[in-house]
C-alpha cells in the first residue's frame, strides 16, 4: 500500500508538473495528483486480472492441444488443476476485484501475445509440474504457484515490464508499491470462506491520507513565494540556477510540514525528505538539503513559527 513516503513523492510530482506547466489551475493540478493514486490502484487490478488470465489459459492451452492433427496421449489428457486453484477462485467472486474490473474497462485483447507467453514460462517451469502432481491442496498452499506466477513469470517478463511502462506513467516509481499491494492481497485471502477475502487497500487510511496530501500540495502552492523566500535567505552564497529544481520543491514541502503539519515531528519531516532526495535528485542533494533545511528549521523555532502537538515532537 501507498505509505507516507509513498505519497509525498506523488505530492512531489504534482507540484514539479505544476511549476512547468503553462496552467496556474490549482485544481487541476489537484485532481490529476488524485488521479495519480487511483492509477496505483488501478495497475494493481490490471496486475491481479493478468494473473488470472494466465491461470485461465490452461484452458485455452488443453484445447488447443487436443486439437493437434496428432494429439498424444498427454495432450488428451491436459491437467487443467489450476482452474479450480481457490486463490483465483476466490478473486474471481471478489465484489471490489469485479468492480474494478468493470470501473477500469480492463481486457488483454489489446496484447493478445501476453497471456500465452506467459502461460507457456509457467507451464515449463519446474514449479508448476510440482503443483500439478501435488494433492491435498488448500487455499494456503495454492497462494504457493500464484506467488511464483506473479514473482518469476510476470515480473521476469519483458514484455510484461513493457506492458505495463506503456500504460502506467509512474510504473518504475509505483512498482515497488505494487508489489506491496499483491504481497498484501496474498496474507489477506486466506479463508476458503471466499467472502472475507479482501483486496489490499491503497492506503491504511484513506480519508487521512488524501487530507494529507491535498494539504501539503495545496500549501506548497499556496506560500510558494514566502518559502522560497525562506530558502533564498539561506543560499545567498549559491548560484540560482544551480540549485536543482527537485531539491527547491522538497525543501518548500519540508517547510510546509514543519509550519501546517501540527502532529508530524520535524525530525520525521526532514528524514522523509532526505530520503526522497536519494531517489529523486542529485547525489550531493542529500547533505545539501539537510544544511539548508537545519538552518531554516533554527530560524522558525527562534521565532517561535513551528508549533507542534505531543511531547518531543520539535526535537
Amino acid at each position: 500500500m501507498l505509505n507516507r513516503r509513498h505519497l509525498r513523492v506523488k505530492v512531489l510530482q504534482s507540484l514539479y508538473a505544476y511549476h512547468q506547466s503553462n496552467s496556474g489551475d490549482i485544481k487541476q493540478h489537484e485532481k490529476n495528483l488524485l488521479q495519480s493514486i487511483d492509477s496505483v490502484y488501478e495497475m494493481y487490478i490490471w496486475m491481479l486480472s493478468l494473473i488470472s488470465e494466465v491461470t485461465s489459459y490452461a484452458e485455452n492451452d488443453a484445447e488447443e492441444r487436443a486439437n493437434k492433427h496428432l494429439p498424444t496421449a498427454d495432450d488428451l489428457n491436459a491437467d487443467v488443476k489450476i482452474l479450480s486453484n481457490r486463490f483465483i477462485l476466490s478473486l474471481k467472486k471478489n465484489k471490489d476485484f469485479l468492480t474494478g474490473l468493470k470501473k477500469y474497462k480492463i481486457a488483454w485483447d489489446f496484447e493478445p501475445e501476453l497471456v500465452k507467453s506467459l502461460f507457456i514460462v509457467l507451464k515449463s517451469s519446474d514449479d508448476y509440474k510440482e503443483y500439478l502432481k501435488k494433492t491435498g491442496d488448500t487455499i494456503q498452499t495454492d497462494k504457493d504457484i500464484i506467488k511464483f506466477i506473479f514473482k518469476k513469470v510476470i515480473l521476469k517478463s519483458s514484455i510484461a515490464e513493457q506492458v505495463f511502462e506503456d500504460k502506467f506513467i509512474y510504473w518504475p516509481v509505483d512498482k515497488d508499491v505494487l508489489q506491496a499491494l499483491i504481497a498484501k492481497t496474498f496474507k489477506n485471502f486466506s479463508s476458503d470462506n471466499y467472502d472475507q477475502n479482501k483486496l489490499a487497500e491503497i492506503t491504511g487510511n484513506w480519508e487521512e491520507d488524501r487530507e494529507f496530501i491535498v494539504n501539503l500540495f495545496e500549501n506548497s502552492i499556496r506560500y510558494n513565494s514566502d518559502y522560497q523566500q525562506f530558502i533564498t535567505d539561506k543560499t545567498q552564497n549559491w548560484e540560482p540556477d544551480r540549485i536543482a529544481m527537485m531539491d527547491t520543491l522538497l525543501m518548500k514541502m519540508a517547510i510546509a510540514e514543519f509550519l501546517n503539519f501540527s502532529s508530524i515531528p520535524v525530525k520525521v519531516t526532514i528524514n522523509e525528505y532526505l530520503e526522497i532526495s536519494k531517489e529523486f535528485s542529485t547525489p550531493k542533494s542529500n547533505s545539501f538539503i539537510n544544511g539548508i533545511l537545519d538552518k531554516i528549521l533554527s530560524e522558525l523555532k527562534a521565532e517561535n513559527k513551528i508549533k507542534k502537538i505531543g511531547r518531543g515532537l520539535i526535537e
